[in-house]
Parts: structure tokens; sequence; C-alpha cells
């Protein structure tokens, strides 16, 4: 740690009340926040982008009793906020910490409406995870961010992280879509869906806009805000350390321009940085085998920088074993994160054994703590996902429209297998032949009677989201018939990682010891989750970040 007198030597980069580093969601909420407050701030950020994963994302945001979901009619209530929230997270986040979140959420989502162009949209019908918890809804709490003209931005726009996926050309998609243009070749409402996203694209480009939706309008309105707020925010300024002066974190060591240079804050620091999944060392350090940094689909800036800085003064560090998993396909150039595709009727998951292990259907956080716990006894790292070309004629898998043929690359790479016979299939990706045989026999009697008594799959209703509901008696399941097989590589791909710095209800910075480390404050990625191990609903992961870098600026601004 370079403290003293050669950190306070470096050429000076100005000095503001807070620092904050990173321009994800939590970065740029906090930001927002503190120069609302009349803070002076600036964003540090290390990527060429502003954005982070955020910008990446799909950006649903789980942020129970917000305005939003309240004006669209949505029960929920505070009460059973509290006993869903405690439910699903358990002992592992302190219940004071739940508490800010749920008690602060609501506001910050007012501030965000209030003070940028950003506009929501309730995810009707997309269930929390667990919605058989008490206090869980079956129709969901998810928002995500309603459409944004990119022009607003002017040359900014060029700066703004890519989507981890494109739009269709000529479309404005937003995340609920998809549920419904996955089944567009067999299902009156995915047509209907399909032409409601060309007509928006139809307008916008009649307009001029630059239509953004999902992760791209989340950025893009928060970064709006800064400017309209007359916050800077530098980009390709990566941290190296945070300074310290008397006891109190005060200011950043970073690199702008090339030049290592010394940011000072005279009321603290707001680190919202990100995981550290793109840190091999940190991975092979903190979590378990096989893991790497290949199968991520987070920001590739994403090295820890903020975690690491914490640690060398003292910070306490949570949940780093964990992240935000879900199945993925490891397929040439980026990990495609499985979502509908293993949750349609007519696929299965199977081990090196050739069975099933696990609800196909369940949240995808669970799938991949139930391949790492089992991997060691009965390895299912990697997983095959299997289906027939019944399942193919019908469903959009990825972006590739159903009866079209897969690129060459996913089966060069071994990511696809395709085969006229289930033994074929089975020596193509080394399971045992009878085993699958015997899988498959009995997944098809199960699917026809409608009823998963192995695994349970649809017993929740959030098993239901991504299926076809024209499948009866249970539109998660159906049986495997039809020639050729295909089998898809599963590893345990991630949307980020979700242990950090260990944060109170204040968001600041802990020692071992839970005395705060002065001026210090953490949210996002690059704090400990407070959702502990557990997923609550679609947008657990962008909802806190954005919750808790607003209170790390209401605390700083004296309003806590």
């Amino acid at each position: 740690m370079q403290q003293g007198a050669r950190a306070a030597d470096l050429p000076p980069l100005g000095t503001y009340d807070v620092v904050v580093i990173g321009s994800g969601a939590a970065g740029m909420t906090a930001a927002l926040a503190a120069a609302k407050r009349g803070l002076s701030c600036v964003v540090v950020e290390k990527a060429a982008t502003f954005g982070g994963s955020a910008a990446r994302s799909g950006a649903g945001i789980w942020v129970p009793n917000n305005p939003v979901i309240l004006a669209a009619g949505v029960p929920d209530t505070p009460a059973k906020a509290a006993a869903y929230l405690a439910a699903v997270v358990g002992a592992d986040v302190p219940v004071d910490r739940q508490r800010a979140f749920l008690a602060h959420g609501p506001a910050m989502i007012s501030f965000v409406l209030a003070n940028s162009p950003l506009r929501f949209r309730w995810m009707e019908g997309y269930s929390d995870y667990y919605p058989e918890l008490p206090g869980g809804l079956p129709n969901g709490r998810s928002i995500e961010p309603d459409q944004l003209d990119g022009n607003l931005l002017g040359a900014e726009l060029a700066r703004l992280n890519p989507p981890y996926l494109e739009v269709p050309a000529g479309m404005v998609v937003f995340s609920a879509d998809y549920k419904w243009l996955a089944l567009t070749a067999v299902s009156a409402k995915g047509i209907a869906v399909a032409a409601e996203c060309l007509a928006r694209g139809t307008k916008a480009a009649a307009l001029g806009q630059k239509p953004l939706t999902m992760g791209q309008s989340l950025a893009a309105g928060l970064r709006l805000g800064l400017r309209a707020a007359g916050v800077p925010v530098w980009l390709g300024t990566p941290l190296t350390e945070l300074y310290v002066e008397g006891g109190k974190v005060t200011g950043a060591v970073v690199t702008k321009g090339g030049t290592p240079g010394l940011v000072r804050a005279r009321r603290g620091v707001v680190v919202g940085s990100g995981g550290f999944e793109h840190n091999a060392a940190m991975r092979a350090q903190y979590q378990q085998q096989p893991i790497g940094t290949e199968w991520t689909v987070g920001a590739k800036e994403n090295t820890g920088d903020g975690i690491r800085a914490g640690q060398r003064l003292g910070a306490d560090l949570a949940l780093m074993d964990d992240a935000w998993w879900g199945p993925a396909i490891p397929i040439p150039g980026q990990p495609y994160f499985c979502l509908a595709e293993r949750t349609l009727p007519g696929g299965l998951l199977v081990n090196a054994a050739g069975r099933r292990f696990v609800n196909e259907a369940a949240p995808y956080g669970d799938v991949v703590h139930t391949m790492y716990e089992r991997n060691p006894t009965d390895p299912d790292i990697p997983a095959w996902l299997i289906t027939d070309q019944n399942y193919r004629n019908r469903y959009l898998f990825k972006d590739v429209a159903p009866t079209f043929p897969f690129p060459d690359d996913w089966y060069t790479s071994g990511a696809a297998h395709k085969a006229w016979s289930l033994d074929v299939l089975a020596a193509a990706i080394g399971v045992p032949a009878a085993a699958l045989r015997a899988t498959v026999d009995r997944f098809n009697s199960l699917a026809l009677k409608g009823d998963d008594t192995d695994f349970g799959r649809g017993d929740s209703a959030y098993d239901h989201y991504y299926t076809d509901p024209a499948v009866l008696p249970n539109s998660c399941l159906a049986p495997l018939w039809l020639p050729p097989y295909h089998a898809f590589r599963i590893v345990p791909g991630d949307l980020g990682t979700k242990g950090g710095l260990r944060t109170d209800a204040r968001a600041r910075v802990l020692r071992p010891d839970n005395s705060v480390i002065p001026g210090l404050y953490a949210a996002g990625n690059a704090s400990a989750a407070v959702m502990g191990h557990s997923y609550a609903g679609a947008g657990s992961t962008i909802g806190p970040a954005m919750t808790f870098g607003y209170i790390a600026a209401l605390d700083l601004a004296g309003a806590l």
C-alpha cells in the first residue's frame, strides 16, 4: 500500500467530497445521489467504456415495494418483503442489512425516476425465484428500464459498454419479451410479441431514434443523470490504491492518461468497481474447482481491484466462494448464459454418469450450486443438456431460430453434438449409453404424466416462466422422441462474483472485528451481497447494488 509522503507527492488530480470507483449501476447511483445532496463528486472508471456489467445485462431490478410495482397493482407490502427476504437469505446476512435494503430500495427508485430520464416497467409474471416461501409473489416484483433514446447521449453513446447479447436488428426488445420470442414458432402470443418488438423498432427508426433497452438503457439513463448533475466520469482510469490520511480513507491513487495521480476525497470513497470474475488467481484462491475466467459474462475489467485495495487496508471479506451462478454453454467467443433453453419442455440435464441430477427449471444459481456440491462424488461438471429435434423445431435456442442449423464452431469446439441415436450421442459426450437411454426413458414417462416425481420440475410457479403454455399437463415437461438428438455442454457460468468487502447497513466497509474503516464504502459486486448465498428474484444483483450505492451517498451526506 502506497501511503504517506510518496502517494501525497503524486500529481494532484483534484479534490472532491466523494470519489466513486466504478461506473456500473452501484457507482453511478451513488454518484448521482451524492451530487443531488450537494456534494461534489467524480466517478473513476477503469474501462474505456462506462456501464460495467450492468450495461451488458438484462437489467432486471429486484426492489420490493417500489413505486413502479405498487402503481401497477402488485400486492406487495413491507411485511411480505421482509418475510420473503429473510426466508431466502437466512442467517447469511445480518438482519439490519436486509432491513436497510428493503427500507431504502423504494426511495432509491423514486430518486432515480426524479433525477434521470429513466423510466421502468414491471416485468409482469416473472415470478420471484421462490414464490412458495412466505411473502413470495408468483407474479413477481422485478422491474426493468423502459426504452431510452441513445441520441440523448450524443458522442458519449460510443463509450457505452456494449450489451452481452445484441438485440435483433430492427427490433426493440425488453427482457420480459424474451420468454415469448423463444416461442414464436409455436405460440400466437409469441408472434404478437415479436410483431410488437418490430413495431417499436420501426417507430423508433421513423423518429430517428437509437432505441436502448435493458442494461443499455439503465447505464445510459444513469449517465445522463450524472451529466445533468455535473458529475465528471473519467474513463480509462484504473484504481491502484486507496489513500489514507490520519486513519481515514481520503482519496484514491489512480492512473489517468497513463500517469499515476492522487484524487482526494473530503468525505470518503465509494468502491463500486465490480467483482473478481476475470481474476484467475482470486478465483482459484477463493472458489471451488473447476473454475476459471472463461465461463463468466461479467465485464472483462472486473478483476477485483477495489476488493484487493480494501483488503490491503484491513477490510474483511465475505461470500468469496460464491457468484451469481448460472448454467452456461461455452461456445466460442463468449459463454452463453442459459436461461430458457434448459427449462423449455423436451430437454433434460445429465451428468457424467448419464443420469439426471437436478430440477432443470430451478433458479439458475441453485442449479450451479448443485453442480458444485455433487461434482466431487458424482461428476457433473460439465453436464449435458439433452434435447431432440422436436424441441429444436419448436423453440429459439440462443439466437438460432427453430429448425436452423447451429454454427459449425459450436460443434468443432465441443460445445454441441448431434447424433441420430442416443447411443451415438452418448459416445460423443462420453457418458454410458445404457444409462442415457434409461434416463431418457424415465424422463419421458414422467413427462407424459406431467409429474416429475424425481426432481419436482414444475412444482414451483417459477419453473413455468420460461416454458411453453401449450404443452400439457405440465408446461415444463415433454418427452424426447424425434431424432436427431442434441447435446450441449453445460458449465458453471456466472453473471459476476458476489463476494467482496463486508459492509454494514450504511454500506460502510468493515474490518474482521466489525469496526468501520472510516471513509470507505462499498456497493455492488465489490461488496458481499445482501442476498447471501441465494437469489430472491430477477434483478437481485442490480437492485441491491443501486440501493447500497444510494445508501452510501446518503451516509456521506449525513442524511442517514
